[in-house]
């Protein structure tokens, strides 16, 4: 610890206090040289004026610190004057939350890219024929399923959906209608599904597991790769909010470093000059400062 000692003999200090004249008549004084300056110095380090406490520098607010930084990562940093600090938490944030964005905008066009291959190879249509051709094979219930015959209709607008899902209820999975986020998942990731894509040739046949098709693996591939993206997405928005967390901690814990190992004291005390007529009392500033 180091301690600096500034002594500063003033004959006027800015904060009204002066050089104070006692006349020898305002105590009992003896005569004694000796005694009566201790006396006079005693009387005057009473004097609630002579002791003070002075902050060269405000305090910093541990609240106000960390909810700047909870806020924006390194705002709490810039209060505390930590300035590389206060880059390093702004640098993640930019960082972290650009990262985000990107992995989630590469997940959206992957999810547009694989939605697409779906609607234009994949037939609801073609699946429930194959439903309907291997119906006592497969165990289903009676029930036929309503298949538009206009061609130039989507295939998803030509099935009764209702009826599918009756006639497709021995399965764990019922497929949800077009356009659900279900729908493009279970027709990628389930094997009954297989005999809806149009590389699936052998539709006379109630198997359904050992023949997967490469679109259909393809198309799971597809999927599994915009997941990824958007799990990384996820990841990183994980780590801004570590990242706000961090900052805010750090802000709350350098604050209160700060106000801990601030030490001021600054005290006035006498010093006793006697003259012929008069003793003659001039502060004397003491100022020591801790880090």
């Amino acid at each position: 610890m180091r301690k600096f000692l500034l002594v500063t003999l003033v004959s006027l200090v800015s904060f009204n206090l002066s050089a104070q004249r006692v006349e020898p008549d305002e105590l009992k004084l003896t005569g004694n040289l000796q005694y009566d300056a201790k006396l006079l110095h005693d009387a005057y380090q009473n004097d609630e004026l002579n002791k003070f406490d002075f902050n060269l520098q405000d305090k910093k607010s541990v609240l106000l610190s960390t909810v700047l930084s909870a806020a924006v990562p390194g705002a709490g940093q810039i209060y505390n004057g930590d300035f590389w600090k206060a880059a390093i938490f702004l640098g993640l944030e930019a960082g972290l939350i650009t990262a985000a964005v990107l992995y989630s905008k590469k997940g959206d066009d992957k999810n547009a890219e694989f939605e697409a291959y779906a609607d234009q190879n994949w037939s609801v249509v073609k699946y429930a024929q194959w439903l309907i051709t291997n119906r006592t094979a497969l165990g289903l219930p009676e029930g036929d399923v309503t298949i538009d015959p206009n061609t130039n209709l989507k295939p998803w607008e030509r099935v009764n959906w209702s009826e599918l899902n009756h006639v497709e209820s021995r399965f764990s999975h019922k497929l949800p209608k077009y356009g659900d986020q279900q729908y493009y998942e279970l027709i990628g990731k389930y094997p009954q599904y297989n005999h809806g894509w149009a590389d699936q040739l052998n539709d006379n046949t109630p198997e359904y597991n050992a023949n997967l098709t490469p679109m259909f693996l393809g198309y799971a591939q597809m999927r599994g790769e915009a997941n990824d993206f958007y799990n990384a997405s996820t990841r990183f928005v994980v780590f801004v909010v570590i990242n706000h967390i961090l900052s805010a901690g750090e802000a709350a814990w350098s604050s209160a470093v700060f106000n801990k190992n601030l030490a001021i004291n600054v005290r006035v005390s006498p010093e006793i000059i006697n003259t012929a007529r008069e003793v003659e009392l001039i502060p004397r500033l003491n100022l020591s400062l801790r880090f």
